[in-house]
């Protein structure tokens, strides 16, 4: 079984332009994603895909394999479809591209350890949620499941609604997520759903499709994504308390 990790760069960011390449201790903050991500035993290669000649020249000088790709994609996983028809695998994982922390036993969890390749499936990573403040969150994805793991739904409101219960909790998704081959066909096939438009969620095109999405709880799995100069700081900082803020 062959798992391949791809790590969607971009260029262009309305509130950071240019992150992929911003400076984070000497090196371009791909090259500490990529290294972070390498520490992952479940992958048995890691690309980038990006559609900026920049980052590509950025990566080759730094010795990290890269695809190119089309710079019309709506979501990363168009840009994964995309390398799935060059770099053939039993299954594709979506990483951040601006998470130099990212959570490396998330990524081994993401893969299971059977992948169906007769229906489109996929699988995704959730963590609990302990503060309100993250529950009321609309950037904060919620997430709904059956007692086998498998999404019901997933929202930006918090989901379950406590009308009749308030002992339970509230679990979010967090941005590694599993594909395979036709699961990332599907997204190229087909328009967002009816949900996936309302809530603006890209991964609602599996359950607006009827498809399956394998849930794993990974305990603690709270990443911090670099969405502004302050989050650059704030990373930078931590890589230099070994991790901790």
């Amino acid at each position: 079984m062959k798992v391949v990790g791809i790590i969607p760069a971009r260029y262009a960011s309305t509130r950071l332009p240019g992150k992929p390449l911003k400076d984070i201790l000497g090196h371009p903050m791909i090259w500490w994603v990529y290294q972070r991500v390498l520490n992952a035993k479940r992958l048995d290669e890691v690309y980038v895909a990006t559609d900026d000649e920049r980052i590509a020249q950025v990566c080759e000088e730094n010795r990290i394999p890269v695809v190119m790709t089309a710079n019309t994609h709506r979501t990363a996983a168009h840009r994964l479809q995309e390398v799935s028809e060059t770099i053939h695998a039993d299954f594709y994982v979506q990483l951040n591209g601006d998470e130099p922390l990212i959570n490396t036993d998330a990524i081994d969890a993401v893969v299971p350890k059977e992948i169906p390749q007769d229906i489109a499936f996929g699988t995704n990573i959730i963590t609990e949620m302990t503060e309100p403040a993250q529950v009321m969150d609309p950037s904060n994805i919620k997430m709904a499941f059956d007692e086998n793991m498998n999404a019901l739904y997933m929202s930006r409101t918090p989901i379950p609604f406590p009308f009749k219960a308030i002992d339970f909790k509230y679990y979010k998704h967090v941005g590694i997520i599993g594909y395979n081959k036709k699961m990332l066909d599907l997204y190229r096939d087909t328009q967002p759903g009816r949900f996936e438009l309302i809530e603006g969620i890209d991964t609602l095109r599996f359950l607006d499709y009827g498809k399956q999405l394998k849930l794993t709880l990974v305990p603690n799995c709270h990443s911090l994504s670099v969405d502004t100069e302050q989050d650059l700081q704030m990373v930078i900082q931590m890589i230099k308390n070994n991790g901790k803020a």
